[in-house]
């Protein structure tokens, strides 16, 4: 029971006395933690006591000695956040050259690089960087041309950076990159007409790429008919040398054009599509008189359609 006894005391006075130690050892100056990206500041008597800004350990007995006992009984810590911050302030109003009015939307980040004049120098340095931005926008961006407005965002922000960061580095702060982030129209009515336009501006160039379209193709099908009748004409003036040409070479040889002649005969009579009665040869005439009265007496009698 006695060791655990000790054991339980121990543990009690580990937990609770060390913090109180540790407490304490804060309370008198002898160390602090400074975070990384942090400041302290401390004052005594309205004055600027000691600046910490480095991450770590540190004490305030090498800088102050024995006023480090005063410190939080007489005097005041101040923590500040070093670490980037953003901020964005939209539509600021401008108007162009045209007159044309304009909203400008300006992005922008900062931190903090003199903490004691970010503490002393102005009382509310966000704000008045705000405002230093802002107006910096409109004093620089108003009364240039729309496209310049539209196209050069890049130049414009480093015009508004370099207008801004001299009073920013009074107020104890450090602006790092400006953008033009949105440039729009303020006025609705404007912007419809501007759509109503470039919705009209599309048909307009839309109609008169189909119009070349069909010119090109009209043009291109009339080149076609005219070349194919060149063709044709030129066929149809040849075809008489050719066929005559043809048929001189055929009469040369009376078997072959009588031939010929007979195929052309009876390929006509196939085409006349004409019934014909065959005769076997030798045949009387009374026999073909006989068929031919028999077949015209049933084409006659045939219904007709």
């Amino acid at each position: 029971m006695s060791v655990l006894l000790v054991a339980a005391c121990g543990f009690v006075g580990f937990a609770v006395g060390v913090p109180l130690v540790l407490a304490a050892l804060r309370l008198i100056g002898l160390y602090i933690i400074v975070e990384e990206r942090h400041a302290h500041v401390y004052t005594l008597f309205g004055k600027v006591a000691a600046v910490y800004d480095q991450p770590g350990l540190a004490s305030l007995w090498p800088r102050m000695g024995p006023k480090a006992l005063l410190v939080p009984l007489l005097g005041k810590r101040y923590v500040l956040d070093l670490r980037i911050d953003q901020n964005y302030l939209r539509s600021q109003p401008v108007n162009s050259e045209e007159g044309a009015p304009m909203g400008i939307g300006v992005w922008y980040e900062m931190y903090v690089s003199d903490p004691v004049a970010y503490l002393f120098k102005n009382q509310d340095p966000r704000g008045s960087l705000r405002a230093n931005v802002s107006n910096a926008t409109v004093r620089c961006l108003s009364n240039m041309k729309l496209a310049r407005l539209l196209e050069n965002r890049h130049e414009l922000s480093q015009t508004v950076r370099e207008e801004v960061s001299p009073r920013s580095n009074e107020w104890g702060f450090k602006v790092g990159s400006i953008y033009i982030r949105k440039v729009h129209f303020r006025d609705a009515g404007m912007t419809k007409q501007i759509e109503e336009k470039v919705v009209n501006r599309l048909r307009q160039v839309t109609s008169a790429i189909r119009q070349d379209g069909a010119n090109q193709v009209s043009v291109i099908a009339s080149s076609a008919e005219r070349m194919a009748a060149v063709e044709f004409a030129r066929a149809a003036a040849i075809r008489p040398e050719i066929v005559g040409s043809a048929l001189r070479d055929i009469s040369q040889d009376p078997d072959i054009a009588r031939a010929m002649f007979d195929v052309l005969e009876v390929q006509r009579l196939l085409d006349s599509q004409v019934r014909i009665t065959l005769l076997p040869a030798g045949g009387g005439s009374l026999l073909a008189s006989q068929l031919a009265a028999y077949h015209a007496t049933a084409r006659a009698a045939a219904p007709t359609t």
